[in-house]
């Protein structure tokens, strides 16, 4: 392997491998960077690769051949398949390229879709070198523990209303370190399984994809986090199939999931029998945890009827393991207002500004799923608290 670039002048955001006596150039973005625009046109233009790989999965590449993808989703589906925690997710994540692709006058993404037409139009062989986004949160959102996930969830709602202030300056410096995976490193920090399952393993799947294409001349384009990564493990062997599996819950978890409702019961019940204060024990674990998931549903300006219901199903399903709140007062929701055909039309622009994601339906069902979740996971533990203190 060497960098001997054949006399041919290259951007600096292109890293050129030779490797076997073929020719990998691969082209680190900024994916709101007119530059990178720029420099994946060049490259293609000039290298003429035989293959052309992105940083896309099939759903994203969906994504963009589908821009209207939104119009036929069916909330009450998402929802009733517990998928309404991933499309907050995919919608936070799409929210904050966008405030920093409008704020430069760039589209989130428009290098890929540069790529995708020169790909297309030269009748190069196109490679989608990314995991499925799916796995890839799904992965992410198996590694936390309970007070994790609780935390990133209230981390990255807040985020979501956060404006971006980034100097125009700086745009340039983020093509050496793009701002998603900047953000996510910095996230990495705290969490380290999101470092470790959004970012290096992606880097392996990527190198992976791009090392084991067919033809003599291959153009990358990936973000430019990647690149470090991609360098380092260069055809290492990786077990693909390993990476791309979703974890399933630990033995523990499940034990710790009917432990916690087992537990609460026992104490009603010895409340009851030894203590006599069984309906005391009742009324903390009622007003604590219905309270949290109502207050919950009301900071998402959930319905009135919302919000009384989150009051009564949090108490009910901490104690089932099989059902949460947000289940109950997301479709509860859903129902009483239901969502418009300009929800879905608007959904994209709506979410990049607080008065957008609570004047859509679609994000307000979902505020409402995700907050009364939260306040009834929150408010479990709060309750289990205050009904030992009760008993000591």
């Amino acid at each position: 392997m060497n960098s001997d670039t054949n006399q041919i002048e290259l951007p600096d955001s292109v890293t050129h491998i030779n490797d076997d006596g073929k020719d990998y150039y691969i082209i680190g973005t900024a994916h709101v960077s007119q530059a990178s625009v720029d420099d994946v046109i060049n490259v293609i233009n000039t290298i003429k690769p035989d293959t052309v790989v992105v940083e896309l999965c099939a759903a994203r590449h969906e994504a963009i051949n589908n821009p209207n993808r939104w119009e036929n989703m069916n909330i009450f589906d998402v929802i009733k398949s517990g998928k309404g925690m991933f499309l907050m997710a995919n919608l936070l994540l799409t929210s904050f390229q966008k405030k920093i692709g409008n704020k430069f006058g760039v589209k989130p993404g428009a290098e890929m879709i540069e790529a995708l037409k020169l790909a297309k139009l030269n009748n190069m062989e196109l490679v989608l070198g990314d995991r499925d986004i799916q796995i890839t949160l799904k992965r992410t959102w198996a590694g936390f523990g309970f007070w994790q996930k609780l935390q990133i969830s209230s981390s990255m709602l807040s985020s979501a209303f956060i404006g971006v202030d980034i100097k125009e300056d700086e745009l340039e410096n983020l093509k050496q370190k793009d701002v998603l995976t900047d953000v996510l490193n910095d996230l990495g920090k705290s969490y380290p399984v999101i470092k470790e399952r959004l970012i290096h393993e992606r880097d392996l799947y990527l190198m992976n994809s791009i090392a084991h294409c067919e033809g003599e001349k291959i153009v990358a384009v990936v973000g430019a986090g990647h690149v470090p990564g991609i360098q380092e493990h260069w055809k290492e062997e990786v077990d693909i199939e390993e990476i791309s599996k979703i974890p399933p819950p630990s033995q523990t978890g499940k034990i710790i999931k009917w432990l916690i409702p087992a537990l609460i019961i026992a104490l009603f019940i010895y409340g009851f029998s030894k203590e006599e204060i069984g309906w005391e024990l009742i009324q903390i674990w009622v007003y604590v945890n219905g309270t949290l998931s109502a207050l919950g549903a009301l900071l998402a300006l959930a319905h009135p009827l919302t919000i009384i219901v989150a009051f009564i199903a949090a108490p009910i399903t901490s104690l089932n393991p099989l059902i949460g709140a947000g289940y109950v007062t997301g479709l509860l929701e859903a129902f009483l207002r239901k969502p418009k055909v300009s929800d879905f039309h608007n959904l994209q622009d709506d979410i990049l500004s607080i008065k957008g994601v609570y004047k859509n339906r679609i994000s307000r069902i979902l505020l409402v799923f995700v907050l009364s979740s939260l306040g009834s996971a929150l408010g479990t533990w709060t309750a289990a608290l205050g009904i030992f203190k009760a008993l000591n």
